[in-house]
């Protein structure tokens, strides 16, 4: 799971400010840099420590107008800011400008509120979340995904906080009683009255005894003395003060990957910053953060040779000696070529087949590859040089002068080097060129080395080069800024952004390849990545029709459903209301109906109405249910039926989607543009939308082929565990066989409830299920299902081995790895956080199961292509989903391509067990499927 920091800056600011209280940070001009130093401490230390891949600092901006309007005197007594942070303020912004660092703040919102909301939003999405902060007030929203992360001070080491260290410090049952406590003691920080009497211990007794505020102020006949008239003489305050307390999670926010990565720093206004401050040892400190301590890695700037490249190891964000070396083209002497002439490009053609290695790159007109129209091809072989062809706005004359080079990209005796060249690859098949014999992407190569960091060209370039390349802001603009295209460019201004890419990618290559070669995966790249790219760009390139006039056919009968349901939900709640009102809607579920005799309210005081907590209640009432389908036919509305339809290109008649091949840590494949990896299959409805994805005409059908329990098979493999190996060799239901010897039954006796509780324990052991885990799961107690994972254990020891032997690997070493050497980085697995440890155990023993799959199945795709390429088919791969290929598939070759497909899927590797393929065919994917 990638992390997300976030960072409370007022907090951290203060904090450091204070840390200083007696020995200020003066410079020569007399200014207290106190406050400066102790944020930027606090951030590098978390910088350095953690190497995060998403980072942002939140600010409160003009107090917390919601807390204000309920109660005047919230935080009346705080004393006024000291001048030395109100100077910092403006600072601190300048510096986390320079850092690309993102600075979150909404104006009437305080930085909790923020944090809390996009924590919240980023759990969602499947991230793990840390709010850096020593504000104690954020432990009620510590969850399994979501820690606090107080940074070391005094002497006193870094504090992460997850569920069971809440639970312990504040002496509560759940995190969530954390708003019960803040609101019965009170804060006289913030000015929350709480309950009058009521300290940190008798709060937390009363917490023990009644759960929550409101269900003590709804029994205070059962205290005693001064403190029942106290609690009762101020019932009103209690619920006013937990109010106060608890922080707001709807703030109008949103989190978006992209816009919290952490970014390289930008030097040149750093330098001149930390100058003006007079931070001497700041920039050192800032060098260090961005620097794995573990490894200095050997740097290149542009004007060296790699001859050492083999020293540098798992890489990290910024790896530098000293961030001020970083090189821009105007120090680095060079020679790029500008070729505007068909003669040029004739005369060019004998040097490019003279080569054993050539690194080239397209400038086009969109990124979108089905519409882009080639600028220019940037081609370099040797270090700082290189030719930048600008070729006519005339296709048809733009696509003669590229047929000129038609037998270079077609030499298969020369290595063809570039970053994302499955991008490159589908603009040369726009104009009749196949790339032929071997090639390298720099992309797909740093994704190997380090899956968890980013692969883009600039920061490949600053982190292993020491060269800052120039970017493409600098040529065309920010986009929606008047962005201009790459035509409007000068002409020598394309030469010398395009032809410097291709230069630097060239020696990104030297870098990494004997990279590749010390980390023993050269042949993974070489046989399975690498050739990958080319047959995603194949898949790509062919897309996928799609029934439009279905879509809008199931759009009506939808459209049809959602009135036929919002009538019976009317009908049921004896009135109208907004279905899309979380407030109406909860008012006639628990006003009206009374479904709950005590049900949730959210920070604003609305009841609860969120998919979780109606999925408890579908049992109740009709009408929950009901609401629920509701909101699932909208969803798929218009996630999938109306927008589908969009995304058909107007050109080719089809869906191109893009496949992701340096994005998931496992290695597996992502897809987008649109995600056709999570169209649905389970709900009646949802299956539905698979209908609309057809063969291209009526002489083809689709071909559907699916690993069978493929993750299980390479558990078995893996584990070396005898019974389950024997399952897969008779051919058994492996679920039946499980609960027939973890229930101690005949095979024949098994029931399905059963079978579906060891089906759970099955792949619920690979991502470490929980007793409790478990009971949520399915009907079992926490005592049974615990009964249940022993006796697994018990059955398979081996399976219990083998876990415990990948756990200690990866302690050992700092890693796993898959079947064929693919590595996942796991520096968790020594956090002294118990909780933050067990992720990383459990990604341990999943990481290398998951991440096989995806090379079994990558290796397929690889051989299937070149097979079907081989033998001259008309069969086209389309698309991968999980363990699936979809192909569209000419009539008169199916029975060819079922055994092709069959054949190479099942062998695509061998284990002790059998790999098993199904294959449907139909004139639909959902038939085929």
């Amino acid at each position: 799971m990638k992390k997300l920091f976030l960072l409370d800056a007022y907090a951290l600011i203060f904090r450091g400010y204070y840390a200083f209280i007696k020995n200020p940070r003066i410079n020569s001009k007399g200014m207290n840099t106190s406050a400066i130093v102790g944020f930027m401490n606090s951030l590098l230390e978390v910088i350095r420590k953690e190497q995060p891949h998403l980072l942002a600092v939140c600010f409160d901006k003009g107090g917390s107008q919601q807390r204000l309007a309920i109660f005047d005197q919230y935080k009346a007594n705080r004393e006024e800011t000291p001048e030395a942070i109100r100077f910092a303020i403006p600072y601190i912004h300048q510096i986390l400008k320079a850092m690309q660092i993102p600075i979150i703040e909404k104006e009437g919102y305080e930085a909790d509120d923020i944090i809390g909301t996009l924590a919240k939003q980023a759990e969602k999405q499947g991230y793990t979340v840390y709010m850096v902060t020593p504000d104690k007030d954020y432990g009620q929203l510590v969850s399994p995904n979501i820690f606090m992360y107080k940074p070391a001070r005094g002497g006193k080491d870094t504090e992460i906080w997850g569920v069971e260290e809440v639970k312990e410090n504040f002496g509560v049952d759940t995190p969530e009683q954390v708003i019960d406590l803040l609101g019965m003691m009170g804060d006289a920080v913030d000015n929350i009255p709480g309950l009058p009497g009521v300290g940190e211990k008798t709060a937390q007794k009363l917490l023990k005894e009644f759960g929550s505020m409101e269900n003590l102020l709804a029994n205070t006949d059962k205290l005693k003395g001064k403190l029942r008239e106290n609690i009762q003489a101020n019932k009103d305050k209690g619920i006013l003060s937990k109010t106060l307390a608890r922080i707001i999670l709807d703030v109008p926010v949103s989190f978006d990957e992209k816009d919290f990565e952490l970014s390289s720093p930008k030097m040149e206004e750093i330098i001149p910053l930390f100058d003006q401050l007079e931070f001497r040892t700041m920039l050192t400190t800032l060098q260090k953060a961005f620097t794995k301590e573990e490894t200095q890695p050997n740097l290149f700037s542009i004007g060296q040779k790699a001859t050492n490249s083999s020293m540098i190891t798992n890489p990290t964000l910024f790896d530098m000696e000293n961030i001020k070396r970083l090189k821009t083209i105007k120090e680095v002497p060079h020679e790029y070529q500008l070729l505007t002439t068909q003669t040029e490009v004739e005369a060019l053609l004998p040097e490019l087949l003279a080569q054993k290695e050539v690194c080239f790159d397209t400038e086009t007109t969109s990124l979108n590859e089905m519409e882009a129209q080639i600028v220019g091809l940037a081609l370099s072989y040797e270090m700082h040089k290189g030719y930048y062809i600008l070729f006519p706005e005339d296709f048809s004359l733009a696509k003669q002068w590229f047929l000129l080079l038609k037998p270079f990209f077609e030499n298969e005796s020369i290595l063809k080097i570039g970053q994302n060249l499955k991008y490159d690859f589908k603009i040369l098949a726009n104009y009749g060129i196949e790339v032929k014999g071997e090639f390298f992407d720099t992309m797909i190569a740093h994704y190997l080395l380090n899956p968890d960091m980013r692969h883009n060209m600039d920061l490949l370039s600053e982190a292993y080069l020491g060269y800052s390349p120039i970017s493409i802001e600098t040529l065309i603009g920010k986009k929606g800024k008047g962005q201009l295209t790459m035509r409007a460019v000068p002409a020598e201004l394309q030469k010398e952004y395009a032809v410097e890419d291709t230069d630097v990618t060239l020696q990104l290559k030297h870098v990494f390849l004997p990279l590749l070669e010390k980390d023993q995966m050269l042949s993974l790249f070489r046989k399975v990545e690498a050739p990958l790219v080319e047959v995603l760009a194949q898949m790509e390139y062919e897309g996928i029709r799609v029934d439009t006039h279905f879509l809008a056919q199931l759009s009506k009968e939808i459209a049809a459903d959602l009135i036929g349901l919002e009538k019976t939900i009317f009908s049921q709640a004896g009135e109208s209301f907004n279905l899309s009102s979380p407030k109406q809607l909860g008012d006639i579920l628990f006003e009206k109906l009374k479904l709950l005799s005590k049900p949730k309210k959210t920070k604003t005081g609305q009841y609860a109405t969120s998919e979780e907590v109606l999925s408890e209640l579908a049992s109740k009432h009709e009408i929950v249910a009901n609401v629920l389908e509701f909101r699932a036919l909208q969803k798929l509305q218009s996630t999938y039926i109306e927008a589908l339809p969009r995304e058909v290109n107007p050109h080719t008649g089809r869906i191109h989607t893009t496949f992701m091949q340096a994005v998931t840590a496992t290695g597996r494949l992502s897809s987008n543009q649109p995600n056709l990896q999570n169209i649905p299959i389970r709900t009646p409805r949802g299956s539905q939308i698979r209908k609309a994805f057809v063969p291209r005409n009526e002489d083809y059908t689709l071909l559907s082929a699916d690993y069978s329990q493929i993750e299980l098979r390479i558990i078995a493999a893996l584990s070396e565990e005898d019974h389950m190996i024997e399952a897969f060799l008779e051919g058994q239901d492996i679920h039946r066989s499980t609960a027939a010897k973890v229930f101690g039954v005949p095979l024949e006796a098994v029931t399905k409830e059963q079978r579906s509780h060891a089906k759970t324990v099955n792949f619920g052991i690979i991502y470490g299920v929980s007793a409790i885990g478990l009971s949520q799961q399915t009907s079992l107690s926490r005592s049974q299902s615990k009964e249940l994972i022993d006796t697994y254990y018990q059955t398979y020891p081996k399976l219990k081995t083998y876990i415990e032997k990948q756990i200690f690997f990866a302690r050992e070493h700092g890693y796993v790895q898959t079947i064929l050497g693919r590595r996942r980085y796991l520096p968790d697995v020594y956090s002294r956080n118990q909780v933050v440890r067990g992720a990383a155990e459990r990604n341990a023993v999943n990481a290398p199961i998951q991440g096989s799959a995806a090379d079994i199945i990558k290796i397929a795709m690889v051989r299937i292509a070149q097979r079907i390429q081989k033998e001259g088919l008309a069969t086209r791969m389309l698309l991968q989903v999980h363990d699936e290929l979809l192909f569209d598939v000419p009539k008169k070759e199916l029975e060819v391509a079922k055994a092709l497909i069959r054949e190479e899927m099942e062998n695509a590797y061998t284990l002790i067990v059998p790999l098993i393929v199904e294959i449907g065919t139909g004139n639909n994917w959902l038939e085929a499927h």
